[in-house]
């Protein structure tokens, strides 16, 4: 009796603070406060205003008429097109005559339980993303309803920032399916200007940038990190301005041998020094009216930096050995991956050429801070290797949302060799996890383990109280081998031998849990 008074009062207390949360919400999102901007995940905010995206259509199921109007209200405030249903049976009559894009379901319903329902959604309505709500929650029923398909799930009473938030993760969720079916039946790849990549807002913008630049002669220094396009972008000034025509001539300066940097640069004549047989003519003229393009520019030597300053102030070099110096036209762009501004105040770069290079920068966004690119770059590449290897292939909508997910170090070429190793490796036209290289499986297997280790503890507290249900021993043995690899950052082998089981045996539990890894094969130890 005292445990269902308590309930009911927590219920009670729910229903106002979701009902005076809505109203919150509702004034700071009319005033400006809040408009365009979600819940933060995962450490950064999400502009809304930017992300285009279908209006999801969400159904709110639960016999609480209070609790039902609350969670309408919040996912109308959030651009959702709602409707609710105060039993099972209103809810199948929904279902059957409108699309419905996310379901918000309570299990504990007065004409039946909603693991029923939850379990014929997903049998009849695959698509459709649930979310389980209860204040009788208990272990395993959450578990349960994950099992069955559930995305994710609300304890009662909860909070209006739960809310928002399990409301905003479900609706990424379905966004991400949604558009990777959409850029399956669309064409497989998005050129921006030169073959860049990219839709986002960082993109637009360094197209714009790009279209201003190309049409001057002025130096570029274009920044970024390793694997973000440097080059690419350089070729995109280049061949979209007047002289695209004219040579284009790459250069890194990381690897030209030191001594012979000033050579290549600059040129030399016949007899300069030991080898030298014959004249030969410098990249910076040899790219007469097009472009020289300067990549690593932070690894040159000092004493050629005064000397490339020079030639881009005076509009002339004078090649090894000579005694006059010879006109240049060319234009001179340059990359790197460094700080230059930390590099000038360590004295490792001089600041007359920083702020010569410096006229106009174009900095690079990294892979992490424009996500929405990924799926369209993850199709250009997809396309590229249908072209090359004339077989089709396509990625399966959990794959497409780890590659989102992850933060590429490496950028955009980790992110090319990702695909062409999953090509290489796919026994099928869909590319699955268990394609993609171990970085990313690792990824997905830490994610999935934090998961598995928040829930833990209460398995543990409720298994050892006597209060929770039973649960199964498959389950406490999947998270005890989650937990333990995340605890060990990925480490499988030393993760095996403290459970005490064969690494064999790991990989083929992991493999039953969806985590799949090709150094995993192996004889049982």
């Amino acid at each position: 009796m005292d445990r269902a008074l308590s309930v009911g009062v927590a219920i009670k207390k729910n229903r106002e603070a979701i009902e005076v949360g809505t109203r919150g919400l509702a004034e700071k999102m009319h005033s400006g406060v809040l408009g365009g901007v979600s819940p933060i995940e995962n450490g950064r905010t999400v502009d809304v205003a930017r992300v285009e995206r279908p209006t999801l259509h969400v159904l709110v199921v639960d016999d609480d008429r209070a609790v039902r109007k609350a969670c309408l209200t919040v996912a109308e405030e959030m651009g959702f097109a709602t409707v609710g249903a105060e039993s099972v049976a209103s809810a199948r009559a929904i279902l059957k005559h409108r699309k419905i894009d996310l379901l918000l379901l309570d299990l504990k319903l007065p004409d039946g339980g909603g693991l029923a329902l939850l379990q014929q959604v997903k049998a009849l309505y695959p698509d459709t993303a649930v979310v389980v709500m209860t204040a009788f929650a208990t272990v395993a029923s959450a578990v349960e309803a994950m099992r069955i398909g559930a995305g994710d799930y609300l304890t009662k009473p909860f909070s209006l920032e739960e809310l928002t938030a399990v409301l905003e993760r479900a609706s990424r969720r379905r966004s991400f399916d949604v558009e990777s079916r959409m850029l399956r039946e669309r064409l497989r790849s998005h050129k921006g200007a030169g073959g860049l990549v990219g839709q986002s807002a960082e993109m637009e913008k360094l197209y714009r940038m790009l279209s201003k630049v190309a049409y001057t002669t002025h130096p570029v220094l274009i920044l970024g990190e390793s694997g973000t396009g440097k080059e690419l972008v350089a070729r995109a000034v280049h061949f979209n301005g007047p002289n695209a025509a004219r040579p284009f001539v790459p250069v890194d300066c990381g690897s030209l041998v030191p001594s012979l940097i000033e050579s290549e640069l600059f040129g030399h004549v016949r007899g300069a020094f030991t080898g030298a047989d014959r004249a030969k003519e410098g990249l910076l003229a040899t790219a007469e009216g097009g472009t020289v393009f300067l990549d690593e520019i932070g690894e040159l030597p000092l004493d050629l930096q005064a000397k490339l300053l020079r030639a881009l102030q005076e509009k002339e070099v004078r090649p090894v050995g000579a005694t006059q110096a010879r006109p240049i036209s060319a234009r001179v762009l340059a990359a790197t991956n460094r700080d230059l501004a930390t590099m000038v105040e360590q004295g490792r770069f001089r600041k007359d050429l920083f702020f010569r290079l410096n006229v106009v920068n174009l900095r690079i966004p990294p892979l992490r801070e424009r996500r929405g690119d990924i799926s369209l770059l993850a199709m250009y590449f997809v396309g590229r290797m249908q072209l090359e290897k004339s077989v089709t292939y396509t990625l399966s909508d959990e794959t497409l949302r780890v590659l989102t997910e992850y933060d590429w170090p490496g950028n955009v070429r980790e992110l090319e060799n990702a695909i062409e190793r999953a090509c290489a490796l796919s026994s099928g036209p869909v590319l699955h996890m268990g394609d993609l290289p171990t970085q990313l499986q690792d990824f997905r297997m830490h994610r999935e383990a934090e998961s598995a280790g928040e829930a833990a503890p209460s398995v543990v507290r409720a298994f050892a109280s006597g209060e929770g249900p039973i649960v199964s021993i498959a389950e406490m043995e999947k998270q005890a081998i989650l937990g333990t690899i995340s605890q060990l950052n990925g480490d499988k082998l030393k993760a095996a031998k403290l459970l005490g089981i064969g690494k064999t045996t790991l990989y083929r539990k992991l493999k039953e849990y969806g985590i799949s890894d090709a150094a995993g094969e192996g004889t049982e130890e």
